[in-house]
């Protein structure tokens, strides 16, 4: 037998030792052999993420609202966006105005969640949309007990500062894919350009949160791949998109991934990051339904966004809050979380 056939064979039991007995993250080609584990095993393999999740992030579990300050019209091509202006889909471009996002805030800290997320479809912002941001950023937390996160594509570093200046705690920007497949979902922008604002914003000491999008018809070497790179960049939240096939966009005529693939997916992301806040994000209801939803939040995620995403329908916020409740899951307070 070679020693990947090994890995392929005894990967749960590696796994389990490395990672639950020494804390020790998985790396690229344990993180492949999790992603090629056989149906059988799955239920197994999600135990052990939960028991992973548990032992080093507790029970409880982190929800966050978003919403977006600009939507539609971006000159960006990320091909499974129908925010992006090069595409026919049928989002068009809207701004907030701040009473809306103080609204916005509001509801969402209604739902118990401890994070207000604010989006922009930009490549990164102007002088008007940072404008915007510090008097939105500013009458949220005159009016609401929450905090303030941010989305706004990449960065300068006095960008950056200002919104560590601000009082933004935590900054958004995904890799999407791994390095390698990138090029087959971006054209407008580089890999590198997307690490280097994760860089900057890291040694700011706002927190990133970096995750990735799946099910975009990459390959499980690539899906490993991104689950490595960000092992390796190490942000304190991961968002796990799962492909919402968008009209009208190159990726619109994609199947939806597998829900077991999807399972595998969120164990495999677990292991590779321990530590890390496992946040669901956008998909998740298409791919996973109910019943996925459950098995994943007992196989490794521990935080939740609630309420709809950017351009697609999330679930209604009282099913989420009423599966948490009903799992014994505590949401994390915001006094405690930051």
């Amino acid at each position: 037998m070679t020693a990947e056939a090994t890995v392929s064979a005894d990967i749960l039991s590696i796994a389990r030792e490395q990672v639950l007995g020494r804390g020790e993250p998985l790396g690229y080609d344990q993180i492949l052999a999790v992603l090629q584990t056989s149906d059988d095993q799955l239920e197994e393999l999600l135990a052990l993420a939960h028991e992973v999740r548990l032992q080093f992030n507790g029970p409880e579990v982190e929800v966050e609202g978003i919403v977006s300050i600009k939507t539609g019209g971006c000159p960006e091509d990320c091909h499974f966006c129908s925010q992006s202006g090069q595409f026919s889909s049928p989002v068009r471009s809207v701004w907030l105005d701040i009473p809306e996002l103080v609204r916005a805030a509001r509801q969402t800290r209604e739902t118990g969640a401890s994070e207000f997320c604010i989006v922009a479809a930009v490549r990164g912002p102007d002088a008007r949309l940072m404008t915007q941001m510090r008097e939105g950023v500013a009458a949220i937390k005159a009016e609401v007990d929450i905090q303030v996160a941010a989305s706004l594509g990449m960065l300068s570093q006095e960008q950056v500062d200002d919104l560590v200046d601000m009082g933004v705690h935590r900054y958004n920007h995904n890799l999407e894919a791994g390095r390698s497949f990138f090029p087959q979902v971006v054209t407008t922008h580089s890999f590198e350009e997307r690490w280097d604002t994760c860089l900057m914003v890291k040694e700011s000491g706002m927190e990133l949160c970096c995750g990735g999008l799946v099910g975009m018809g990459e390959t499980l070497e690539q899906r490993a791949e991104l689950a490595a790179q960000l092992g390796e960049l190490a942000p304190h939240e991961v968002p796990l998109n799962f492909l919402n096939p968008r009209p009208g966009t190159p990726f619109g005529d994609l199947p939806v991934m597998d829900s077991r693939d999807a399972l595998r997916t969120i164990a495999a992301f677990r292991l590779a990051l321990p530590r890390t806040i496992l946040r669901y994000a956008g998909g998740r209801e298409l791919t996973l339904g109910d019943l996925g939803t459950r098995e994943g939040l007992l196989g490794g995620i521990n935080a939740v966004i609630v309420g709809n995403y950017l351009t697609t329908l999330g679930r209604d916020p009282k099913e989420d809050l009423g599966l948490l409740s009903e799992l014994e899951m505590p949401i994390k307070a915001l006094s405690e979380t930051f």
